[in-house]
């Protein structure tokens, strides 16, 4: 008789709002700051609800968490925890007000809660995480919010080689992981109850964060490429042993016939995002949860009513996830297909790598090689210049919204067609169970993958050797040539290896001969598949754009 696994249902959560209404703790406190980071202040748009109202939501939706993003000023703070604690919901708390507004930590333009907040968030036993948003975005793009100078997230790396801004963000990251245990420490708690997540929109960085002590929460919908997001992070959050949180954020680059807060909020339509939590869902996150609050409901001074995206919601809580139960954690991803670089944090913007204002032009161009590696192995479905659409040659539906409705106008009851733009981001990019490791990966953690192709900038030593031992054992390796060792012997260049496989020296991943040895490997060009172990989730296009998706489990 089989056994069969045990369920693995991932916590659920609902972070706060950021248009909609006044935060019912922080109450007018949080119309001084701005709450987006678009830019814009937005007005709040509906009556500011009463704190037990508004968890009386939240459990209405069936959250089992709520993200919440602390005022700078902390006002209402002390009364959130004790009424979300009072309520049985647990908490993560998160910096993006502060982000945007400061106070910044001095050199950076990062928000960090002060040590009395953490002491308190210990003390009500509820919190589980501290959510640091698109830290990856903020370290490459120092000046989004911060305009007085040039103060990346995690510290200045100006003047250093690539390997060394690397290290010095892992170092940064590092050293606050060490200082929020140390609180925990102090607090009597476990010096690992307080985790730090990170939040990312650009799939860079996540091995290196992972490698800090950071666990890791991929946002889908936005304006990502899903399968390079999501084989990204399952594989940096498997070679480290992280947490994998998923987050479904809303806002996003379309606009439709549908309920809608702001120009890009949401950028996404109801049907696009019930096959989105089902997507996150089917990748074995350890959370995952939904931003905002304000898209899946309406405050009206009398209570809440739920939008089209609300119903969506409370469908898959209530009815998707307990009628397909989940067998298995994200860690049990294997692979097929592995892909290696190094981490270099380049989505297509090809400058300030890590947030080195004078990276160098041989880095740069090294590190572009994922590019065409991920272009490759999706047949040309995901660009060969970028890893997501903030790239040259994507025009977003949402910036006509912006020029032709004025923020006062909000919220749009039926949305916006406008000149009746299609939408532009599908869900469905097919790839063939790929996962993503960096250049400090081992023999051990690669397993047994058939085909592996190794791009970037670097790659440690004991890595080669590992994929030398790979070819012997029968995997096909691709390798770009500027990673071979530079006294590395005319034999090993050629053949690599001698054993079953394959070992293909090239400097183009696009080239005819290096199509040729993968090709056997791609798979069904409409099937995106990824496998936990002995299970295969297969995803294909419901629709005509892939912007929803059927949901296929086969068992092997």
């Amino acid at each position: 008789m089989r056994v069969m696994p045990m369920k693995r249902k991932p916590r659920l959560g609902i972070q706060g709002p950021v248009v909609a209404w006044q935060d019912p703790w922080g109450k007018e406190a949080s119309d001084s700051v701005m709450r987006t980071g678009t830019g814009s202040v937005c007005p709040s748009q509906d009556p500011r609800p009463e704190p037990q109202a508004f968890i009386r939501a939240l459990q209405e939706l069936q959250a089992d968490f709520y993200v919440h993003h602390a005022l700078p000023g902390m006002q209402g703070y002390k009364e959130l925890l004790e009424d979300v604690a009072g309520a049985g919901l647990d908490i993560c708390l998160g910096n993006e007000y502060g982000n945007i507004n400061g106070p910044w930590v001095e050199g950076t333009n990062r928000y960090d809660l002060p040590d009395d907040a953490l002491a308190q968030a210990a003390a009500s036993g509820r919190c589980i995480g501290l959510l640091y948003d698109e830290p990856e975005h903020l370290q490459i793009n120092a000046a989004q919010y911060r305009k007085d100078g040039w103060f990346p997230h995690w510290g200045l790396t100006d003047g250093e080689t690539l390997e060394r801004s690397r290290l010095g963000v892992e170092s940064a990251v590092r050293g606050r992981v060490r200082h929020v245990g140390d609180a925990m420490n102090r607090a009597g708690r476990n010096p690992g109850a307080m985790p730090l997540i990170s939040e990312q929109v650009f799939p860079t960085s996540f091995h290196t964060y992972a490698r800090a002590g950071m666990e890791l929460c991929p946002k889908i919908m936005k304006e990502s490429f899903q399968s390079l997001q999501l084989s990204t992070a399952l594989g940096a959050a498997k070679q480290y042993g992280r947490n994998m949180w998923i987050c479904a954020d809303l806002w996003g680059p379309d606009t439709g016939a549908w309920f809608t807060r702001f120009h890009g909020f949401p950028g996404h339509s109801p049907e696009e995002f019930a096959s989105a939590l089902r997507m996150g869902y089917w990748m074995g996150p350890s959370h995952l949860f939904v931003e905002n609050a304000d898209v899946l409901l309406r405050s009206t001074g009398e209570g809440f009513t739920k939008t089209e995206f609300g119903e969506v919601w409370l469908e898959f809580v209530k009815s998707y996830v307990p009628g397909h139960p989940l067998r298995w954690h994200h860690s049990q991803a294997d692979p097929d297909i592995v892909i290696i670089h190094s981490d270099d944090s380049n989505y297509g913007q090809n400058e300030r790598l890590f947030g080195n204002r004078s990276s160098d032009q041989e880095s740069i161009a090294r590190s572009q090689s994922v590019f065409t590696i991920w272009h490759l192995l999706s047949r040309g479905r995901i660009p060969a210049y970028g890893s997501c659409m903030h790239i040259p040659g994507y025009d977003f539906p949402r910036h006509e919204l912006k020029r032709e409705v004025s923020i006062e106008r909000f919220p749009l009851e039926k949305g916006y067609i406008g000149s009746g733009r299609k939408p532009i981001h599908p869900l469905l990019y097919p790839v063939h169970n790929v996962l993503v490791y960096d250049g400090y990966v081992t023999g051990r953690q690669l397993g047994r993958p058939k085909l592996i192709m190794a791009g970037g900038s670097d790659l440690s030593d004991a890595t080669f050797q590992a994929l030398r031992q790979k070819a012997e054992d029968g995997a096909v390796v691709v390798i770009a040539d500027w990673l071979l060792p530079k006294d590395c012997p005319a034999d090993v260049r050629i053949s690599g290896a001698k054993g079953l496989g394959q070992w293909l020296v090239t400097d183009d991943f696009l080239s005819e001969n290096v199509r040729e040895a993968v090709q056997p490997f791609l798979g069904d060009a409409d099937c995106w598949m990824q496998r936990f172990g002995k299970e295969e989730v297969r995803m294909y296009a419901r629709n005509e754009d892939g912007s929803e998706l059927d949901f296929e489990i086969r068992s092997t």
